[in-house]
């Protein structure tokens, strides 16, 4: 299990020790939203492993909402992996998986209004967990408000990503840079950098599908 210890180092660059499991979560995080921005199903499997890897790490850096938000990923990955690839008659693309689409404005709305209720309640548990579980949650909680933003945005992101919603892309940009600054400050630095990694692929992203999603215009003419 040596390979799941944060303290477990692989090497030092400029001072930082990259352990194990930060490298290898690293690799395995910006292949997996490269493939998604591309559309590519296979971001689903290997988003499996870095969800695993990524669950350890937070534990060990007491990010204990994002430590819950990989289970999560867990079980969304495999729905994920499921949906794009059986899409119901009517969603095809050509490549017989579901199509690109935007989200009815009516739930945008409603799906942003449970996202700034979701983060409050979320912050308030992740806030009392040393005192409610303190036998397993030995430390108080690290920036639990901005944590929870991350958390429970990333699940309304993956929800919509499920669904291949192109505002899903808007919603990880934002999630990206509240991540690239916590996890610089709880000095895991490594992941701080994916996560400024993501930010540009994110963007990337966004317009990667809109330009698909136009393009089913174009061949239905």
């Amino acid at each position: 299990m040596s390979f799941f210890d944060i303290d477990k180092i692989l090497f030092t660059v400029l001072g930082y020790s990259i352990s194990y499991l930060e490298l290898f979560g690293l690799l395995t995080g910006v292949i997996a939203v490269v493939l998604s921005s591309l559309a590519n199903i296979w971001s689903w499997p290997l988003g499996l492993i870095n969800v695993t890897l990524s669950f350890f790490l937070f534990f060990q850096v007491q990010l204990y909402p994002d430590m819950f938000l990989q289970v999560f990923f867990f079980v969304t990955n495999v729905m994920g992996w499921w949906r794009w690839a059986h899409p119901k008659p009517g969603e095809e693309d050509k490549a017989k998986q579901l199509k690109i689409s935007f989200l009815p404005y009516r739930k945008l709305i409603l799906y942003s209004l449970i996202s700034v209720a979701g983060t409050m309640v979320m912050a308030l548990f992740a806030s009392n967990l040393h005192e409610w579980f303190p036998l397993i949650f030995t430390k108080p909680s690290a920036s639990p408000y901005l944590d929870s933003f991350i958390t429970v945005m990333s699940v309304m992101a993956t929800f919509l990503m499920i669904q291949k919603r192109v505002e899903c892309w808007v919603i990880w940009v934002l999630v990206d840079v509240v991540a690239t600054y916590v996890y610089f400050i709880r000095d895991i630095r490594f992941y701080s950098l994916m996560y400024f990694v993501f930010c540009i692929i994110a963007t990337f992203g966004f317009w990667n599908w809109w330009r698909e999603y136009k393009s089913y215009s174009k061949t239905a003419a």
